[in-house]
């Protein structure tokens, strides 16, 4: 029973850091060559769907990779590493993301101040991306 969780671990966080990783090269570039009044009328739609994505996919990634370091009962310190680093990434969401965000979704951030937010937001991203680009390569470890 512990294998395909371990599994089903990995794939999720697989996906999760494949899914952060598109985003970081592909839509981030992007959001930051647009017009400000531009961007802030696509993320009013954009914005919601990407939360409804990543959601679900977020609190998968974490929830799993706890249950399989516990299930593995510290005999494999891979799963405790992938489940720490899950949970950083999701502890960032709350302390940065969930406030820019915020900002940009009421459009409460002036359009000259948008620029620097959009860097600001890419940094922490990158730096979120590659938290899970390692936690998937620590679960991968944990086989």
């Amino acid at each position: 029973m512990l294998e395909p969780l371990n599994l089903l671990s990995t794939l999720i966080v697989g996906l999760y850091a494949g899914s952060l990783l598109t985003e970081a090269t592909i839509l981030v570039p992007y959001w930051r060559r647009m017009d400000p009044s531009e961007f802030f009328r696509l993320h009013g739609s954009l914005g919601p769907r990407l939360f409804r994505y990543y959601a679900p996919l977020t609190a998968s990634a974490v929830a799993l990779s706890l249950i399989v370091a516990v299930l593995n009962q510290a005999q494999n310190m891979a799963w405790n590493v992938t489940a720490g680093l899950c949970l950083t990434a999701l502890g960032i969401f709350f302390v940065y993301f969930s406030k820019a965000n915020k900002s940009f979704a009421d459009h409460s951030l002036k359009h000259d101040a948008l620029a620097g937010e959009l860097s600001r937001w890419a940094n922490w991203h990158w730096l979120r991306t590659i938290l899970i680009i390692i936690a998937f390569a620590s679960s991968i470890a944990g086989h």
